[in-house]
């Protein structure tokens, strides 16, 4: 990559780490220039220079806006993208490894809008619903997915940069009375834990459709938000490499607790035996989840060897990505995920997965998050260790969660150890990661 554009706040790290890439130019471009005239008088005046938006280009970059203007009314490149041209590049592997570049086509895009669009229409109306987007659009959750659902159903996104600020999330939903809110299951928690919501005073009328995914969704977390608010959370599945999305809960139909839907068009599911990676099993039994559909990835950008062992041919019809996520089908066709293959936790010659004791802390009325990972132990190979994140105001102790997961777990299931954090690290979509809490566990008192 030889240019990048970015928003100046942002300008001096990409310009810090500059030399040890291949970049040779940045693009630089101000929030403010987007905002109405009032607005933009006040963010000068009182946040550009507070926040770090306020910068000094270098002789060698360029602004954004600039280049605009000095090619408005410029002819269009002679050459157009096909189908099977690049067009976008996303990283994947951040909870389990080192980044990978996933490459997409623009069919991928295509195709996984008019999935989506088809899916979600006996719920949605184009051109009028607002998207309520408070999600990265780095992200393939929000970039190829909610992006081209949008501009299929021409429907306006209204986005929201900063999440975590959930006082200006609700005075959005007030302000613009969004139809379809998409979210990760982190932010459901917040909103729960707000003392509005928790009071009855956030006004949710307008939303007809949650749809949450990017994260394991707590049935717990589903059931509390749904009560509520009397919104619909609808959950989906999917990867980075597999360009969003492949499996999704029906709109207005069963959505069985712990399932992440059924397949999506044109998207075709098979779970194998998780070690060979070739027996096809029957339903009911756990093993891999392998995908196939029209929108997969192209595979890693110059890594043929990682693209060798996610996309594999098992007879005629096309390659099948290997997701690394265990689970199983039911008879109607409905995917419950029970973990990844990597984060499978062997202790005393037992498998353990982490997701089944998340939804029992989960269930614990003093818990507002949970993590749970296996903790090396030179006798039993692993034990099970679990992080929690008690609800403000509510109290619990170790003995008392352990006990608790007693009355729905097997003995090697319950955790060793309970640890209370004030927050779990997470990545920037919300997924809970694992291996910093491993990474980190607390000393036995």
């Amino acid at each position: 990559m030889e240019t990048a554009i970015a928003l100046t706040r942002f300008y001096a790290p990409l310009c810090a780490i500059q030399p040890t890439t291949g970049l040779k130019r940045i693009i630089a471009t101000n929030i403010k220039e987007y905002l109405p005239r009032t607005l933009r008088v006040l963010f000068t005046l009182f946040r550009e220079r507070k926040e770090g938006h306020r910068i000094t280009l270098r002789p060698s970059d360029f602004w954004f806006q600039d280049l605009l203007a000095r090619h408005r009314g410029a002819e269009r490149p002679s050459s157009a993208p096909g189908p099977d041209d690049p067009a976008i590049m996303l990283m994947s592997g951040g909870t389990t490894g080192t980044p990978k570049r996933v490459v997409g086509h623009h069919r991928s895009l295509v195709a996984a809008g008019l999935q989506l669009h088809a899916w979600m229409r006996p719920g949605s109306r184009d051109w009028e619903d607002v998207i309520l987007l408070p999600l990265p659009l780095f992200h393939v959750y929000a970039n190829v997915g909610v992006q081209t659902y949008a501009i299929v159903g021409h429907n306006p996104m209204l986005l929201v940069p900063n999440p975590r600020d959930i006082n200006d999330l609700l005075a959005q939903i007030r302000k613009e009375r969004p139809a379809f809110l998409s979210a990760v299951p982190t932010l459901f928690i917040a909103l729960l834990n707000h003392p509005d919501v928790a009071a009855g005073k956030a006004d949710f009328s307008s939303i007809r459709i949650c749809f949450s995914g990017a994260a394991p969704l707590m049935a717990e977390t589903k059931r509390r938000f749904e009560a509520l608010t009397g919104g619909r959370i609808v959950e989906g599945y999917s990867l980075t490499e597999a360009m969003m999305a492949t499996f999704v809960n029906p709109v207005k139909g069963p959505n069985k607790i712990g399932s992440v839907g059924l397949p999506l068009p044109d998207v075709e599911v098979s779970i194998v035996d998780a070690e060979d990676g070739e027996r096809q099993l029957d339903s009911g039994t756990i093993g891999e989840v392998l995908i196939r559909a029209p929108q997969l990835m192209a595979g890693y950008w110059q890594n043929p060897e990682e693209t060798a062992l996610a996309l594999q041919a098992h007879g005629p019809g096309g390659v099948w990505l290997h997701t690394g996520d265990l689970g199983y089908l039911d008879d109607e066709g409905y995917l419950f995920l029970v973990d990844r293959k990597k984060d499978l936790i062997k202790s005393s010659g037992y498998q353990v997965w982490p997701r089944e004791i998340e939804e029992v802390l989960a269930s614990h009325p003093s818990v507002a998050e949970v993590g749970v990972a296996g903790v090396a132990d030179a006798t039993k190979g692993e034990y099970v260790h679990a992080w929690v994140v008690l609800r403000s105001g509510m109290a619990a102790t170790e003995d008392e969660l352990r006990a608790f997961c007693r009355q729905s777990l097997a003995p090697y299931k319950v955790p060793r150890r309970v640890e209370f954090r004030s927050e779990l690290p997470k990545t920037m979509t919300g997924k809970v990661l694992r291996r910093a809490l491993v990474a980190t566990p607390a000393p036995r008192p």
